[in-house]
């Protein structure tokens, strides 16, 4: 189980935003996670099901996509050390 199986959309605030990247061109757009909740029914996709729908958005492309979650303002690195 990773990260992708745990998480539904409705578990996502509405200002977070889902990075997807073409395998096959390389093309990167994002996702916001206000405009997943606005489709019907999406609320209850996990978001490993979320980046096996997403298509590339490029012209002719139509390639799957790698979905990760970009780095927030409220991410830390680990900061410490042993004593």
């Amino acid at each position: 189980m990773n990260w992708k199986t745990a998480i539904q959309v409705r578990d996502l605030g509405p200002e977070d935003r889902l990075e997807l990247t073409c395998r096959k061109c390389g093309h990167l757009r994002y996702l916001t996670a206000k405009a997943l909740h606005a489709r019907k029914g999406a609320d209850q996709l996990y978001l490993d099901e979320v980046e096996a729908r997403a298509l590339c958005s490029q012209r002719g492309c139509k390639g799957q996509t790698r979905l990760a979650l970009p780095p927030t303002r409220e991410t830390s690195g680990f900061v410490g050390g042993i004593a």
